[in-house]
C-alpha cells in the first residue's frame, strides 16, 4: 500500500522518468565538487569563496581547523572532489565514489555547523547536509540504469 499512486494512470510517465530524475541527480552530486576542487587546487574561481587556493594553503587551513595532519587530508580532498565527483557524475564506480563523497560531506557537515550553524548563507551546513543525504542515496541504491556501472559491467554497482 506504501506504493499505492494518487493518480495511477500516471505509473507509467513515473516509471520512464525516474531514470532521467536519477541521473540528473547524480550528474549535480558529482558536478558540483568540481568547481571547489578547482577553487581550493589550482587557485580557479579565486574571487569565489575563502581564501584557499592552492594545496599548501589548503593544507594550512586544515592544520588550523584542526584536521591534523593538513597534508595527509589535503589530498584526499582533492580526489574527492576532482576524482569522485566527476566518478559519481558518470556512474563509474558509483557506490565507492558515493561513499568517499559522503564521508567527505558528514565531515564538511560538522565542520560547516562549527563555522555557520544551519544556514548556508552563512556558511552554515544547510547545503552540504543536501548534498551529502543525495550521495548516500548512490551509497545505497548504486547509479542506476543510465549510467557507465550499468553500460560496462551490466548491472548498477
Amino acid at each position: 500500500m506504501g506504493d499505492a499512486l494518487v493518480f495511477p494512470a500516471l505509473a507509467p510517465i513515473y516509471a520512464a522518468l525516474a531514470p532521467w530524475a536519477e541521473l540528473l541527480l547524480r550528474l549535480a552530486t558529482g558536478l558540483l565538487l568540481v568547481p571547489h576542487g578547482l577553487r581550493m587546487t589550482f587557485g580557479f574561481f579565486a574571487a569565489s569563496g575563502g581564501p584557499v587556493r592552492n594545496l599548501t594553503m589548503l593544507s594550512a587551513q586544515l592544520e588550523r581547523d584542526g584536521y591534523r595532519p593538513g597534508w595527509l587530508w589535503t589530498p584526499a580532498i582533492a580526489a574527492t572532489q576532482l576524482i569522485g565527483g566527476p566518478l559519481l557524475a558518470l556512474g563509474l564506480f558509483t557506490r565507492p565514489a558515493a561513499l568517499a563523497v559522503c564521508l567527505f560531506l558528514i565531515v564538511s557537515n560538522v565542520e560547516r555547523y562549527r563555522v555557520g550553524g544551519w544556514f548556508w548563507n552563512r556558511l552554515g551546513m544547510e547545503y552540504t547536509l543536501l548534498w551529502a543525504i543525495a550521495a548516500f542515496y548512490f551509497v545505497i541504491h548504486g547509479a542506476g540504469p543510465l549510467s557507465l556501472d550499468h553500460l560496462f559491467l551490466g548491472h548498477i554497482f
